[in-house]
C-alpha cells in the first residue's frame, strides 16, 4: 500500500469574506493562492480551496452514526490521535459551535475513532477524526 498523498478538495462557500477568516484565523490555515471567487489554504498539508457560490435554499440533511445525527455531504481530515486533541482543544477555546461534540466512536470496536464535527460559515459541515491505531482506518 503507497504512502497517504495531500488531496485537493474544493468547497463552495456562499460568503467568501467570511469564510476565509474562518479557515485562516479558526482553523488556523496558512492561506496560499486567491482571486475574487477562491481562496487556497493549507489544510493539515492538504489543499482546500474554497470557491464562491451563490446560497442554495437547502437543508442540512444527516444520518444516523453510532447514535448521532452526521451531516451529509460532510469533508474532513484523519489526524495523528494528539494532533485531533489539540486541535479540538483549539476550536472549544476559539468557542466553535460544534454539530457532534468532540467524542469517541464505535468505542471498544473496529474502527473506534475521536470524531467531531462543526460548520464553516457558509453552512459546510466539516468532520475532523482521528484512530489511535491507523491501521482501523480501512477496518471492516
Amino acid at each position: 500500500m503507497s504512502t497517504i498523498q495531500p488531496f485537493h478538495l474544493a468547497i463552495p462557500v456562499h460568503d467568501l469574506a467570511a469564510c476565509r477568516i474562518f479557515y485562516r484565523e479558526v482553523l488556523e490555515c496558512e492561506e496560499g493562492r486567491s482571486s475574487n471567487h477562491w481562496v487556497d489554504f493549507n489544510l493539515f498539508g492538504h489543499q482546500v480551496v474554497i470557491h464562491y457560490k451563490p446560497k442554495a435554499p437547502e437543508e442540512l440533511h444527516t444520518n444516523a452514526v453510532d447514535g448521532k445525527n452526521v451531516p451529509v455531504p460532510h469533508y474532513g481530515v484523519v489526524l495523528a490521535w494528539d494532533t485531533f486533541q489539540e486541535f479540538a482543544e483549539k476550536l472549544k477555546s476559539k468557542n466553535v459551535a460544534f454539530v457532534i461534540e468532540p467524542y469517541i466512536r464505535f468505542k471498544g470496536e473496529v474502527g473506534e475513532q475521536a470524531t467531531m464535527f462543526f460548520l464553516d460559515p457558509a453552512g459546510n459541515a466539516l468532520e475532523f477524526k482521528a484512530f489511535r491505531d491507523m491501521g482501523q482506518l480501512f477496518a471492516k
